[in-house]
């Protein structure tokens, strides 16, 4: 089913995001994890595009197989950077036959050690993937935003300014990039709200287990880390302490986020499930029926 229609019928939904493992030993403890996340029975599982190794390949095989062997609804990631129209309609028209309804829809970054430049004929902008994804009248569509902005973007009236280009192409929602600092969300959703765009921004939850590796990814991707979550992480006694701290802060986001209005939250797994287990359960959404009951 077509996330747009989830959403719209459920008006709330949590959701989980996976990468394509490197080996069969990682397939299969991924496979592990989603078997202990399934029962949360979330609105739908991403499975991203270049991370952990991947490839076009290797993200059709994992989705083919949530697909074949669990409940769940998958949502491939598609990047088009570097990729023909022709090679992007093809992935489509593949994905339409083996009944995914639903693409997020990204610009992606070159491969590494390649110019920033795209080749003449590929697409090279989200905004022209969502369209080219919207004209198969077969998917729902999403797209990335940026609390922060894309590190990309002069300002973060530009950022909004492509935001609202994808939107208007055809996308039904949009995930966030992780954030922290809750400022950034509640920001880029007045913003979003007054130049018009009306689909549903949900927002993206990185479980901080652990803080040099999130503080690797916040330095990639732009994303502003509280200095006193990360102190108190490293001062921490010990490591299961710190990641104590850090699934309190997760935790206390997400109910930030609740007691705002937010009624969609997309967990970034890293392939694991006990994080956002801990989350769930200390939020009280354990079972499925409590994220309704506790509209």
């Amino acid at each position: 089913m077509k996330i747009k229609e989830l959403i719209a019928r459920q008006r709330r939904s949590i959701s989980f995001e996976f990468f394509p493992p490197k080996s069969k030993e990682d397939e299969d403890r991924l496979f592990e994890a989603i078997a202990r996340l399934e029962p949360f029975e979330p609105t739908f599982v991403s499975v991203t595009y270049g991370a952990g190794g991947g490839t076009t390949k290797n993200t059709r095989q994992l989705i083919k197989r949530i697909k074949e062997e669990t409940s769940l609804t998958p949502m491939p990631h598609l990047t088009c950077v570097d990729q023909s129209e022709e090679e992007l309609s093809d992935i489509l028209r593949d994905y339409l036959e083996l009944g995914i309804e639903n693409i997020l829809a990204l610009r992606g970054d070159p491969p590494s050690g390649t110019a920033k430049s795209a080749p003449e004929a590929s697409l090279c902008h989200a905004q022209d993937l969502v369209q080219l994804a919207a004209s198969f009248n077969g998917f729902s569509v999403g797209v990335a935003v940026y609390p922060e902005g894309h590190p990309e973007a002069p300002s973060l009236e530009a950022d909004l300014f492509y935001t609202k280009q994808k939107i208007d192409a055809g996308a039904d929602f949009a995930i966030t990039q992780m954030f922290f600092a809750y400022r950034f969300f509640y920001d880029l959703v007045d913003r979003a709200e007054r130049a018009g765009i009306r689909v549903p921004i949900i927002p993206g939850i990185m479980p901080v287990t652990d803080i040099g590796r999130i503080k690797r990814f916040s330095q990639m991707c732009g994303a502003t880390l509280p200095a006193s979550l990360v102190r108190r992480m490293e001062s921490a006694a010990s490591p299961e302490e710190a990641r104590r701290i850090g699934i309190d802060f997760a935790t206390r986001q997400c109910e930030d986020l609740w007691r705002n209005g937010v009624r969609y939250f997309h967990f970034y797994t890293l392939n694991r499930s006990q994080a956002v287990t801990e989350i769930l359960r200390n939020l009280d959404l354990e079972r499925p029926a409590r994220l309704a009951s506790r509209a």
